[in-house]
């Protein structure tokens, strides 16, 4: 089967990406399998194990079709006096909660109150890129068949709250230097998307649902429709396996809104069937317009 295409940068993606939900090698190895059999050749990798079996099947098929979306935390190209960003997540987030305005933006942001000490202006100032830590990051997907790079997560985001913009103008720019394509991943898109559009980016991939409380589904709408740079839907569907009442939001997020692709998660072949099912009847998006 030949699933809907799209260009990003001159690259053809498949607007249905695929990410195995499973912690498990042999499960994430037979999915992936499963995938490529009827005809999928984009693979979401959020982990070491997902990186692996993508490898293995790359060499086991010899497909030059085949294609990575590979994913680095924001925590991993900064540091503060010397220690990762990672030591200091409870303060970003304290200091967000705390500073973040206008106070109407505090109340939505998904951030709950932890009462660590919050970060002096003088440290959210000495936050530096660290290139060697980036590297370290980097150098996993640096192959062939990972062309696409997700950069952000939470602390994308926080480093954003923080205006700290600059950090991930850094780490774009190495991804770049390495001949990658960065993606920005937001986790809170009304938030996300206006702060990060700035940055040289391909595309920005933010989480699109109606299961979750604290991602505004409509307000999230009403942003993509206005938005000018592409955008990818992350988890579509909260959580696998996937209901037979999904292909409303599928269709709406695909064909209405016209999101670039959809990163979905499948837990089982079940899953891929009903997708598979559904992307028959959605159409190529070449080249990229808004209506």
């Amino acid at each position: 089967m030949h699933l809907p295409i799209a260009l990003l940068e001159r690259k053809k993606i498949q607007r249905i990406i695929f990410s195995v939900r499973s912690s498990e090698p042999q499960k994430i190895s037979l999915l992936m399998e499963k995938a490529y059999e009827r005809g999928g050749w984009c693979f979401h990798l959020p982990t070491p194990l997902h990186l692996r079996s993508f490898v293995a099947l790359r060499e086991s098929t010899g497909d030059d079709f085949l294609m990575g979306f590979g994913q680095i935390g924001a925590e991993s190209g900064v540091s503060l006096t010397g220690k990762p960003l990672t030591h200091f997540a409870s303060r970003m987030v304290a200091t967000i909660a705390k500073s973040l305005a206008p106070p109407s933006l505090v109340r939505k942001f998904p951030l709950e109150k932890n009462g660590a000490e919050v970060l002096t202006p003088k440290e959210v100032d000495r936050m530096r890129f660290d290139p060697s830590l980036f590297d370290q990051a980097l150098h996993p997907f640096l192959r062939q068949e990972i062309p696409f790079l997700l950069i952000g997560g939470p602390y994308g985001d926080w480093l954003l709250g923080l205006g700290r913009i600059d950090l991930l103008r850094s780490m774009v720019s190495a991804i770049r230097e390495k001949g990658k394509t960065p993606i920005y991943q937001g986790e809170w898109a009304p938030f996300a998307l206006p702060k990060a559009k700035p940055l040289d980016v391909a595309a920005f991939a933010i989480p699109i649902h109606k299961d979750e409380g604290r991602l505004p589904f409509e307000e999230t709408c009403k942003l993509i429709k206005k938005f000018e740079r592409p955008v990818l839907g992350l988890r579509p569907f909260s959580s696998p396996p996937i209901g037979r009442r999904a292909e409303g939001p599928f269709s709406l997020l695909l064909k209405e809104l016209k999101v670039y692709s959809l990163m979905v998660e499948v837990a089982s072949e079940r899953d891929l069937d009903l997708l598979f099912r559904w992307a028959e009847k959605v159409p190529s998006l070449i080249p990229f317009r808004r209506t």
